[in-house]
């Protein structure tokens, strides 16, 4: 995307596929997939330790939600819990869990030499937050650490990015939550342009406006950073950490 739809012309309509991984897949990238790659771009979930556990299939039929990670995958149980392991109602945030006992491609037992805290009972908790929609779709709000508290609020950065992304100045986003006295936290954006102005101030508001009107009223970003690039690990996914440093 924030290499221009130019870049793109010569692939587009070419792919037979194309899945998503490492972040989410926001409704606005699958937008833009579908109209300049001529292409369906699909998210799927998964971890080092469970494979593809959560994911917009292509090989099997199924309705695809915009912003959704997907369904489950075959041969995993999969279910969303409460600090108490048990299960919430839908359209609820809790920790991603798999079932052990009921997931025969679960194949990860442990860490070589260390504890294993993301097992408990039956249950390995992949520490990840989700909610589940009516329609039994998975949502994914974003990892335990990156969760943002303010004001007594849970904020899950990927709703925030997701909005933020819909507006045509930005390229790429990443959202953290900054320590607060008052509030906890504090929302705080920092934002890839797809091309530079000298009007930063006003554009920062225009975006604050702008998620406003998407998100709740304590979800905005009260600070935006504009930054060249966002650090990331080799196969792309955003370390939030270096940006909570910064």
């Amino acid at each position: 995307m924030a290499a221009g739809e130019n870049a793109m012309a010569p692939i587009a309509g070419k792919l037979r596929i194309a899945s998503s991984a490492g972040e989410p897949l926001s409704p606005e990238v699958a937008r833009w997939a579908d109209r300049v790659l001529r292409t369906d771009l699909r998210d799927q979930y998964g971890q080092t330790e469970t494979l593809m556990t959560v994911i917009n299939h292509h090989a099997l039929a199924h309705e695809v939600k915009p912003g959704a990670a997907g369904l489950p995958m075959p041969g995993y149980s999969v279910a969303i819990l409460d600090d108490d392991l048990g299960p919430v109602p839908p359209n609820t945030p809790g920790v991603l869990a798999v079932d052990r006992e009921a997931s025969p491609l679960l194949c990860f037992d442990g860490y070589w030499r260390a504890e294993t805290p993301a097992f408990r009972g039956k249950w390995y908790l992949t520490g990840d937050t989700m909610q589940q929609d009516e329609d039994g779709h998975y949502h994914f709000v974003g990892r335990n650490d990156d969760i943002i508290t303010s004001s007594g609020y849970r904020i899950g950065p990927f709703d925030v990015e997701s909005s933020i992304m819909e507006h045509p100045a930005v390229a790429e986003v990443a959202v953290i939550g900054k320590p607060d006295p008052e509030r906890t936290e504090t929302v705080k954006a920092f934002i890839v342009l797809r091309t530079q102005t000298n009007d930063r101030d006003r554009l920062a508001k225009e975006i604050q406006q702008h998620v406003r009107t998407r998100q709740s009223l304590h979800a905005y970003p009260r600070e935006i950073a504009f930054v060249d690039e966002l650090p990331k690990t080799p196969s792309g996914k955003v370390q939030r950490f270096l940006l909570r440093r910064m």
